[in-house]
């Protein structure tokens, strides 16, 4: 009998969303990490809303989430998996796609894919299927894993798309989650970007509302603000999934731990384009 070759997905982004290169990755990522100052943690995480777009404008508001993810594995023990929840920009399906395989490769090198919490979760409910094809060129939550690579280097992957708006959706995740909660210490990484739009104050001021419905794990009020038309959050089934999962967990309130936008810092993109990044955990 022949030996199963290794099914290895390589991340399409690197060169473009980020560094293609280790060296410069690492010390991009390692010095967003190091900018961040929290205070100690008091409990594990389990759920987290991370942005996505170009680490040279949503890096440095990622660093917090994972700042508070390397903080609380120094002190907790890391997670055995991170659930990497994005979302397809290009394509609409029914459900969840997961990337079934041995490992996701970036610059920094091979991180293992978790393959029995892939198969909990696709044993879960039909919503869950394992499709690779929504994955290729896709940023949402490949643009998470090199941060999780650096933050927590022993934690294996498992890496959902979601193809859909719907609230069935974000049952099938949430069951599945919990599914999986019940044999691995996971942390589900929700992926997200805030209102996208020319108006700077616009969006300064929707995504301080926002935030203010993700503080109170309102998942009923973020869905009832969302519109086609008016994205709060591009990945708002993803962020909807990971409160709903925290809410089942026990968790009370989430903790914004910043926000910037690109008008912040990039003024000359005020009138042009503001997109809005948050970084939130959902602590034990």
């Amino acid at each position: 009998m022949t030996a199963r070759s290794q099914v290895v997905h390589p991340a399409f982004g690197a060169g473009r969303w980020f560094p293609g290169q280790a060296r410069p990755l690492r010390s991009m990522i390692e010095s967003f990490l190091k900018q961040v100052m929290l205070p100690p943690p008091e409990r594990p995480i389990l759920a987290a809303v991370s942005p996505h777009a170009g680490y040279v404008y949503s890096g440095p508001v990622a660093g917090f989430v994972f700042r508070a993810l390397q903080d609380a594995a120094d002190r907790f023990g890391p997670p055995d998996t991170a659930i990497v929840l994005g979302f397809s920009h290009r394509t609409s399906f029914p459900g969840i796609a997961w990337l079934e395989g041995d490992a996701f490769s970036t610059p920094l090198g091979e991180t293992p894919l978790d393959r029995e919490t892939v198969a909990a979760m696709l044993a879960t409910d039909p919503l869950h299927h394992s499709n690779p094809s929504p994955h290729a060129g896709e940023h949402s939550a490949e643009n998470q894993i090199p941060f999780v690579q650096v933050a927590l280097p022993n934690t294996r992957l498992a890496v959902g798309l979601t193809g859909d708006h719907s609230r069935r959706t974000i049952q099938a995740l949430v069951k599945g989650l919990e599914a999986t909660a019940a044999f691995r210490r996971i942390v589900v990484i929700a992926s997200s970007d805030m209102l996208h739009d020319p108006d700077y104050d616009l969006v300064t001021r929707t995504d301080r509302g926002t935030l203010r419905l993700i503080e109170a794990m309102d998942t009923e009020g973020l869905l009832q603000a969302w519109r086609a038309d008016h994205q709060i959050l591009c990945g708002i089934i993803p962020v909807a999934a990971a409160l709903g999962f925290a809410a089942r967990q026990g968790v009370r309130r989430a903790e914004i731990l910043h926000y910037r936008n690109s008008g912040d810092d990039h003024p000359e993109s005020r009138g042009e384009w503001v997109v809005g990044y948050g970084a939130v955990v959902c602590r034990s």
